[in-house]
C-alpha cells in the first residue's frame, strides 16, 4: 500500500472564492500527479463545510474558515480518501455546519474521523481498505477543549496532552480490527520549528499502543521524521500570510510505502503554496525544502537521502531506524 498524507487543507476564505470561480485551479496538475501516484490519501481538512452556521462565539478567537459545499467534490476528484476534522476549526461555524460537513463528505463518498455528532462517533476509526489490507485511520486533537464533543453533543476527538493522557486514544488503537493503524494527531502550537516536549511524548506513548504511523499537523511548516513518527506534514492548501523565515508557503506531500509491518519508506515531495493555489515547488525552493527537511530529520537521528525531486527516508534498512519508530513486525490489531 502506498498512503499519501497531506497536512492542513484550508478551503476557506480566499481559497473558498477561488473553488466558486473554478474548482480545477486549485490544484496544479503536477500536484494532482503526486496524488494519484497514492493507493489511499488522508489529508487534515482545516475548515467546515457548509453554507450554514454562526461564527464560535468565543471572543479570542481569530480566524474562522468556511468551505462551500463544491470543496467536497473537489477533494473527491483530487482522490483524498478520508479527512480527519479533530483540529481547532471543526466547529468554527457551530454545530450545524460541522453535520453538513459530514453530509457533504458522505455524499461524495470521503471517509471522515477525529469529529462527529456525539464523542463515541468522533472517536471511532475509520476503515480504509486496499487490495485486501485494512487500514485504521484514528484522528484526535489537542485543542481546543472547547470543541470537545459530548455524549450528545457534535464536537471534536479531544485529549489533553498535558494532564489527560491518552487514554481513549490507545484503547483504540488497541482494539480496532485492522491490519495497519495510522493516527493522526492536530497537535502543538502554531509555526514552530519541531515538536515540543508534550508531542514528542504523545508521539511515543502512541506507538508503544502499537500505531504503525503516527501523522500529525498544526504548526503549519513541516517537521522531521523519526522512525514511525511524522511528527508534523506542515500546510498543504491555504491563503495565509506567509513567514519569511520559517516559509510556511513550501510544504511536502508524503508518499509511505506500508507493508503488514508498518512504513518501509517515506518519499516527501516538495511543493509551493502561493494564494489558494499549490503547486510542485521549483528548483530553488526544492533546494530550500531539502535542505530544511534534511535538518528536521537529523535532529531525531533520522537521514534523508535525495533521489531526484524526492526526499526519501529508507525506514527498511538501517537509515531512519529510531527506538520511537521500533516495534515487532507483523503486528495485527484487533
Amino acid at each position: 500500500m502506498r498512503l499519501g498524507l497531506v497536512g492542513d487543507t484550508m478551503l476557506g476564505r480566499g481559497v473558498a472564492e477561488r473553488l466558486l470561480r473554478d474548482p480545477s485551479t486549485v490544484f496544479a496538475d503536477g500536484v494532482t500527479e503526486m496524488i494519484g501516484e497514492a493507493d489511499i490519501v488522508v489529508a487534515n481538512l482545516e475548515c467546515c463545510i457548509s453554507d450554514r452556521g454562526r461564527r464560535w462565539p468565543d471572543p479570542d478567537k481569530l480566524f474562522f474558515f468556511r468551505a462551500p459545499p463544491v470543496a467536497a467534490d473537489m477533494l473527491r476528484t483530487l482522490g483524498v480518501d478520508c479527512v480527519t476534522l479533530a483540529n481547532n476549526h471543526a466547529l468554527d461555524f457551530g454545530a450545524d455546519a460541522l453535520l453538513d460537513t459530514l453530509h457533504h463528505l458522505d455524499r461524495v463518498g470521503i471517509s471522515w474521523v477525529g469529529a462527529g455528532p456525539d464523542r463515541a462517533r468522533a472517536r471511532e476509526p475509520a476503515i480504509l481498505t486496499h487490495d485486501g489490507i485494512r487500514l485504521a485511520v484514528i484522528g484526535m486533537t489537542d485543542h481546543p477543549a472547547d470543541f470537545a464533543a459530548g455524549p450528545d453533543r457534535p464536537g471534536v476527538a479531544y485529549v489533553d496532552l498535558r494532564s489527560d493522557g491518552l487514554g481513549w486514544v490507545t484503547d483504540a488503537i488497541r482494539g480496532v480490527d485492522a491490519d495497519l493503524v495510522l493516527v493522526t494527531p492536530h497537535w502543538g502550537p502554531n509555526m514552530v520549528r519541531r515538536p515540543v516536549a508534550p508531542v514528542r511524548r504523545a508521539a511515543a506513548e502512541l506507538v508503544e499502543a502499537g500505531a504503525d504511523l503516527v501523522a500529525g499537523h498544526s504548526a503549519h511548516v513541516f517537521h522531521g521524521v523519526e522512525g514511525r513518527v511524522l511528527f508534523d506534514l506542515g500546510d498543504f492548501v491555504d491563503d495565509y500570510v506567509v513567514d519569511g523565515l520559517l516559509r510556511n508557503d513550501l510544504g511536502l506531500f508524503f508518499l509511505v510505502a506500508m507493508e503488514s509491518g508498518g512504513p518501509t519508506r517515506i518519499e516527501a515531495v516538495p511543493v509551493a503554496l502561493d494564494f489558494a493555489h499549490t503547486r510542485p515547488a521549483n528548483r530553488a525552493e526544492a533546494a530550500w525544502i531539502a535542505e530544511r527537511f534534511g535538518a528536521a530529520c537529523a535532529e531525531h537521528g533520522t537521514e534523508v537521502e535525495r533521489q531526484g525531486d524526492r526526499l526519501v527516508v529508507d525506514l527498511a534498512g538501517a537509515t531512519g531506524r529510531s527506538t520511537l519508530g521500533d516495534r515487532s513486525a507483523g503486528e495485527h490489531h484487533g
